[in-house]
């Protein structure tokens, strides 16, 4: 299955590090639904859940699911997914690299931090792509927020558990410090979304969210593409997915047995 970007949508994704694509995943807004359905009342081992003291609901959130909820495996193989990463990293190839989910309850008063994803996880590479759905309508206020040309930093952000702030990693001499995004030349981007429409974003691009204010359930599904120039990388302690048992090297390209490639041009 091909769908066609246009010539401002890839310029746009390469530029800024994000662009919003309109409908592009309609068709697959039940299945994904029909797949979050089950998933909440079945999450992983490990599955997170944030609460803030202040309100009732929780912040929920689990990885690498696909391969267990036929609906996650269905859209990742079957739908346009490979088709439109390959034309946004400008890549012959797609691998698929994990999926997450995001699941806000009403009123939960958590919000996602600004951060970058690549610090992160076990890659390196200029040719990534994450893509954020949300399954219900979003209003500007709650829907992502992208620091647009933060993907061009000379330094990846300091990675930091979302709980406690502190370091990922025992070295974190490699990393610079988060800046005041608020206060900064970046100009953030930030979309109203209608089920269907999707923000995709380079793994390096700083972004965001506020917490669910509303009284309804907020469900979002993210999934994570890599290309060609792609490879592992040996991270100073655990990553987030953490993967113990890969068994690569620095410089090698992912394992295609755990992270199958879903599209090429070839």
């Amino acid at each position: 299955m091909t769908v066609a970007l246009s010539k401002t949508d890839i310029q746009s994704f390469n530029n800024d590090g994000v662009v919003v694509l309109r409908g592009v995943f309609k068709e697959w807004i039940d299945t994904l639904r029909q797949g979050a359905d089950f998933h909440i009342d079945n999450p992983s081992e490990s599955a997170l859940i944030h609460k803030a003291d202040s309100h009732q609901g929780q912040f929920l959130e689990d990885f690498c699911n696909w391969q267990r909820i036929p609906e996650y495996e269905n859209f990742v193989l079957n739908s346009p997914l490979g088709a439109v990463a390959t034309e946004l990293m400008q890549s012959k190839t797609a691998q698929f690299f994990h999926d997450h989910y995001l699941h806000k309850e009403a009123s939960s008063g958590v919000p996602t931090p600004w951060h970058q994803d690549i610090p992160y996880y076990c890659v390196q590479g200029s040719q990534t792509v994450s893509f954020w759905l949300p399954l219900e309508e979003r209003d500007v206020a709650l829907s992502l927020k992208c620091a647009a040309g933060s993907h061009k930093l000379d330094k990846e952000i300091r990675p930091t558990s979302w709980a406690s702030n502190e370091s990922f990693y025992e070295d974190d001499s490699l990393f610079m410090d988060i800046p005041d995004i608020e206060k900064s030349d970046f100009e953030i981007k930030q979309w109203a979304i209608e089920p269907g429409d999707v923000v995709a974003f380079d793994f390096r691009t700083l972004h965001g969210a506020n917490a669910n204010t509303k009284s309804s359930i907020s469900r979002t599904m993210s999934f994570r593409l890599v290309g060609d120039d792609v490879r592992y990388r040996q991270r100073p302690g655990r990553t987030s997915p953490n993967f113990p048992e890969i068994a690569q090297q620095t410089g090698e390209r992912l394992r295609a047995d755990w992270f199958p490639i879903i599209w090429t041009n070839e």
